[in-house]
């Protein structure tokens, strides 16, 4: 730790603002720079899809707590340039930072199809943008049926529009499995959303959004692709990732709570090297759409069919090996995290 006496968080989502406070809470009391490529401080990003973008009342869903790091925030300039043998890293606006220790917490980018007209959802600016077009009630066609389209395609239903999603697929089959899906799927066709497989006539629509993945932002890195780094978030030398940018060994996981977990491990590993613990994975995902709140934790996606553990109806709480799910059902993040920790059932 004596050796840092400058570090640099590249990233002011929740990857870099974790960061930047587990580094305080551990110790390091040297300068602390955070650069972000958006003018606004650290906000919720989860909360763009949802409560932002579906409650007509609601414009603080999405905001955190002030920082209380005391990092000097260089906020709306972008990391271009990476010179690791100097320890230099280059800003859009022709800065160069100098560092003992980085953290690169630089996030991703929607993945685009090149759609005219297209639209995306990913920052503050986006979702705001969105959400104004949205109150004209037009209508809508959402290409991807991920977590992050069925959340988009459920805010724009309750806002009063008509609209098509498109995907491959079932929607969620993917991420959360055969029998989730059908439960979410009849949910948002009784709500009057329209499905359409992938492959069929796209149909005429005032507004285009898609959600069909992500892209690492890593090119000032000179990497194609996410940071490959070791269990304790560590790249190079005085150098660590965290969060969507980051491919861990145990592969790379864009969740919310996964990106604050691997911060805190990264941040440690940059000041204790070995000595800090390393991350373990525990997923834990959640999403609110068409009337359903779904929180789930382990290995997704479950096949089979779940043990119903308590509830019925359209609350309940279910279980498969490695992985439990509450649909409208109220239970502590800690406890559906140890309903996972079961082998079999």
């Amino acid at each position: 730790m004596s050796t840092l006496r400058r570090v640099v968080v590249v990233g002011n989502g929740i990857a870099g603002l974790t960061a930047a406070d587990t580094l305080r809470a551990e110790g390091y009391d040297g300068e602390l720079v955070l650069v972000g490529d958006e003018p606004h401080p650290a906000y919720s990003r989860p909360a763009l899809s949802k409560a932002l973008l579906r409650d007509a009342d609601d414009l603080t869903s999405h905001v955190l707590p002030p920082a209380g790091h005391g990092a000097s925030e260089l906020l709306g300039v972008r990391a271009v340039g990476l010179d690791a043998d100097r320890r230099l890293v280059e800003l859009d606006d022709g800065e160069r930072l100098p560092y003992d220790g980085l953290v690169i917490a630089s996030g991703c980018r929607p993945r685009r199809l090149g759609i005219a007209g297209e639209r995306t959802l990913r920052s503050l600016d986006d979702a705001l943008a969105l959400r104004a077009l949205v109150a004209t009630r037009p209508s809508v066609l959402v290409v991807g049926g991920g977590p992050l389209g069925m959340e988009v395609a459920s805010s724009c239903l309750a806002a009063g529009c008509a609209v098509t999603l498109t995907n491959l697929g079932p929607p969620l089959v993917d991420q959360l499995g055969p029998h989730l899906s059908t439960f979410v799927v009849d949910a948002a066709l009784a709500r009057g959303l329209r499905i359409l497989p992938a492959d069929a006539p796209r149909p005429p629509a005032d507004v285009v959004i898609t959600a069909v993945g992500d892209v690492s932002n890593t090119e000032w890195l000179g990497l194609d692709g996410a940071v490959p780094v070791d269990a304790r978030g560590r790249w190079r030398p005085g150098i660590v990732a965290a969060g969507d940018v980051a491919a861990f060994p145990s592969g790379r996981t864009p969740l919310w709570t996964s990106a604050i977990e691997q911060s805190r491990v990264a941040a440690a590993a940059l000041l204790h090297g070995d000595a800090a613990p390393a991350y373990v994975p525990r997923p834990y995902f959640w999403t609110e759409q068409f009337g359903l709140s779904i929180k789930a934790a382990g290995s997704l996606p479950a096949h089979g069919e779940p043990t119903v553990v308590d509830g019925e109806g359209d609350a309940v709480l279910l279980q498969w090996p490695g992985a439990a799910v509450a649909v409208n059902y109220r239970i502590p993040v800690p406890r559906l995290r140890r309903l996972t920790e079961v082998a079999a059932v």
